[in-house]
């Protein structure tokens, strides 16, 4: 049975009145955002300390609620004095998404539409932004720092914040959903090995051996999904590096989080608005290998610059990391077959297959599941070039065997009993490893 007439009228009547409020609500934000930026020089209003600026813009606040009419509670009022602080020392309807630990990546599909990822599951919010402009805003107040731009010429960006979080915006003509944002949050304090066996990505036995594969300088390639904690994975593996050693990170947008004290961070650079200029993974790669590096980390190898970091690890650079984008340990192999092509060389791909047999040792791969979880699913080794195949070797892998009511995956890291071939490089260096494959090692 529907609601009376006079029912449906109330509500309407309600409705209009919120929607109104709302409206001055936004309007007097937006004027007490601009009478600031138009009443105090832009440097002033950086230097100033956290009890001024909030002062200021609780005075400005009820100055100009008082004008427009609008009785505020306290609690919307705080929100006020919040919101407009966002916008001018944060990011806007996005801070509190920023601020909040437990959310892992934001994505702003134009100005109505933000979802968040937080324990591995997407969930929508009611974050809102005011419209396009809005959103424009604070794309603009994220790469206007690091020298970037976007406009309907390059309509999409890489960039990153202050704390490493990696940041992508794309803008119309090329979407048509409006200005859109993805932030891949880092953690305040990077994950650690204890945190990752105890999140279940791998088992501590696992975790124990790549330790021991980094301090042995095997070359590692960190392969796996989008969103499958690739990253994550090689920020734990560089802290195994001695401090001692020189390391030089390269990157698109710098994001790794390395603890040691002797980092070089290189960064790449698109072309400027005339075209020139650009700095490319590929010349960072070159020039990295004229620093007297101990390291090199590339932070994702997506190119050419393949068939460099190939070389470099060829050439004596032992100990060298990345990532890259694939769906498993065999699928890595192709993948930087085609990168190395990528490069224009001439090479047949038997060289290339030599190339890589000879430059990897190991193939960390991993997968992010249904249930949200980040799992090693592969620690595989490279063996050599077989009849023209790259012959791989699993010693670890995970084995899923079903899923549970909650849609939890059920399964386990298996080790396979295999002994690899880098194994006497590791013991006769006296790297210390898990009994379990110290016991299998030696048998052999």
């Amino acid at each position: 049975m529907g609601l009376p007439e006079s029912a449906l009228a109330d509500n309407e009547y309600l409705h209009s009145a919120q929607q109104q409020k709302q409206q001055k609500l936004l309007k007097v934000r937006q004027e007490i955002h601009t009478t600031i930026l138009d009443n105090t020089d832009h440097q002033v209003l950086q230097n100033l300390d956290e009890k001024s600026l909030m002062e200021r813009i609780r005075a400005l606040a009820n100055e100009i609620a008082q004008n427009h009419r609008l009785a505020l509670t306290t609690r919307t009022r705080e929100r006020l004095y919040q919101a407009v602080r966002a916008e001018l020392r944060g990011y806007g309807p996005i801070q509190e998404l920023l601020d909040d630990p437990s959310i892992s990546e934001i994505m702003v599909n134009g100005p109505h539409h933000v979802y968040i990822e937080r324990d591995g599951k997407l969930q929508s919010t009611d974050v809102q932004f005011d419209d396009d402009a809005h959103v424009r805003r604070i794309i603009e107040k994220i790469i206007s720092p690091l020298g970037r731009w976007i406009d309907e010429s390059a309509p999409t960006v890489d960039a990153r914040l202050p704390d490493g979080s990696r940041v992508n915006a794309i803008i119309p003509p090329v979407i048509r959903s409006g200005p859109t944002i993805t932030i891949r949050k880092f953690a305040a304090d990077p994950l650690t090995p204890e945190d990752l066996v105890n999140f279940g990505t791998c088992t501590e036995d696992m975790m124990e051996l790549m330790r021991a594969s980094v301090q042995a300088k095997l070359n590692i390639m960190v392969s796996g999904g989008t969103g499958s904690g690739k990253t994550t994975t090689l920020n734990v593996l560089s802290s195994f590096i001695r401090s001692d050693e020189r390391i030089i990170t390269i990157e698109d947008a710098a994001e790794l989080q390395l603890q040691q004290d002797h980092v070089l961070s290189t960064e790449s650079r698109p072309p400027n608005l005339e075209g020139t200029g650009e700095i490319t993974i590929r010349h960072l790669v070159r020039n990295a290998l004229r620093m007297r590096p101990d390291r090199i980390i590339i932070g994702e190898c997506r190119g050419p610059e393949a068939l460099d970091m190939l070389q470099a690890m060829n050439t004596g650079h032992e100990g060298s990391l990345s990532t890259v984008h694939s769906n498993g340990p065999r699928d890595t192999l192709a993948r930087l077959e085609t990168m190395v092509l990528m490069a224009g060389t001439e090479l047949p791909s038997q060289a290339i297959r030599e190339q890589i047999a000879a430059a990897l040792h190991l193939i960390v791969h991993q997968s992010r599941f249904v249930d949200g979880h980040r799992r090693v699913t592969h620690i595989t080794e490279v063996q050599g070039l077989e009849s023209g195949t790259i012959t791989l070797q699993d010693i670890y892998h995970f084995e899923q065997s079903g899923v549970d009511k909650e849609g939890a995956v059920i399964g386990e890291h298996r080790y396979t009993g295999l002994r690899p071939r880098f194994a006497d490089k590791i013991l006769t260096q006296g790297i210390e490893l898990p009994d379990q494959l110290v016991e299998a090692w030696s048998r052999r």
